[in-house]
């Protein structure tokens, strides 16, 4: 039960390490034609893993288009579930299917100003938006700031851009000092809008303070890569009752992929844990969730009775209803 995609195939055509650890890939279509694309777009992408698992990986849009090519960047996981390395091993003539350019994160240029809060490869999608926005505030004088987190200063890879775009309204913060949320949020007009992308803690303390301030949700836009947790990721047990089954779901497996190669069908969209469509009862814990979605609340993950089967996983074992009902 997924959603339909067109595939087609594309060329690796160039590659660009933008980091020690975020490599860009320009990708040019058999067609020879680029679609366009608007902020917040993305690619699906398909890849072999080394385990010969083929995964499809979500890679936003990074900046403007030119027609002929797509430019999307991956940050190298060493401990992911195997689809940022099969990606840094392709090179320069490699062919791999691609979908056309998608968008759930689309930009609004109606607002009396704006916020762009990245953390580090989470800045893949809001480098367009900070040059549209950059061109908007020229014209309109609609205020436009950017805050920009990494670890440390090699990890700032598009902050020349950025800096082009925006100049002095792009401030970069290196470490892992907590990011002033509020203070910014407090100099945003009313009305005003937040876009952000990046590990879910970061969109966790982001939400927390949008709330705090009295914001409208709908004002507050956001997308996640949905591959940070609090846990080490690892394989874990999952038992349905409704199916009479026992599987595991490997460290390089998502809980979706797992239940649908079990026969499980599960409705999905997004796969980055924001959506809620692959929402799943929970119906017992043996160890521990790891909630790695931005759609449930912080109450719903503390009671821990539904999962994000797509990002979400588990240490231990979890017992799952599906929605599986017997003819009767």
């Amino acid at each position: 039960m997924k959603s339909d995609l067109q595939w087609m195939q594309a060329q690796v055509v160039a590659l660009r390490d933008v980091t020690p650890t975020v490599r860009e890939f320009e990708l040019r279509p058999e067609s020879g034609f680029a679609a366009s694309y608007e902020p917040g777009a993305h690619l699906q992408v398909q890849v072999m893993t080394a385990q010969g698992r083929l995964q499809t990986r979500s890679y936003s849009l990074v900046g403007e288009g030119d027609g002929q090519c797509w430019r999307i960047a991956v940050k190298r996981l060493d401990d992911g579930r195997g689809g940022s390395l099969a990606m840094w091993q392709l090179a320069p003539g490699d062919r791999l299917q691609v979908s056309a350019p998608q968008n759930h994160f689309a930009l609004d240029l109606s607002a009396p100003g704006y916020l762009l809060v990245a953390g580090g490869i989470g800045i893949t999608p809001l480098v367009l938006m900070a040059q549209r926005l950059g061109a908007h505030a020229k014209r309109s004088g609609v205020p436009v700031k950017m805050l920009y987190g990494a670890r440390h200063a090699g990890e700032f890879g598009y902050l020349p851009h950025l800096q082009e775009a925006l100049g002095e309204n792009v401030a970069a913060h290196e470490g892992s000092k907590p990011i002033d949320f509020q203070a910014a949020i407090a100099e945003l007009p009313p009305g005003g809008q937040l876009y952000t992308c990046g590990p879910v803690p970061m969109l966790e303390a982001v939400k927390r303070a949008w709330e705090a301030a009295g914001r409208a949700p709908a004002d507050l836009r956001f997308e996640t890569f949905g591959s940070s947790g609090r846990l080490a990721t690892q394989a874990f047990t999952v038992r349905i009752p409704r199916h009479d089954l026992s599987i595991t779901v490997p460290a390089d497996c998502t809980l979706l992929d797992a239940l649908d190669a079990a026969g499980v069908q599960t409705l999905s969209d997004c796969k980055r844990g924001e959506c809620g469509l692959c929402a799943t009862d929970v119906l017992s814990v043996e160890g521990e969730v790891d909630h790695r979605d931005v759609f449930l609340s912080a109450h719903e993950k503390a009671a821990t009775t539904r999962i994000c089967a797509c990002v979400s996983r588990a240490v231990g074992t979890l017992t799952l209803d599906s929605a599986y009902r017997a003819d009767s």
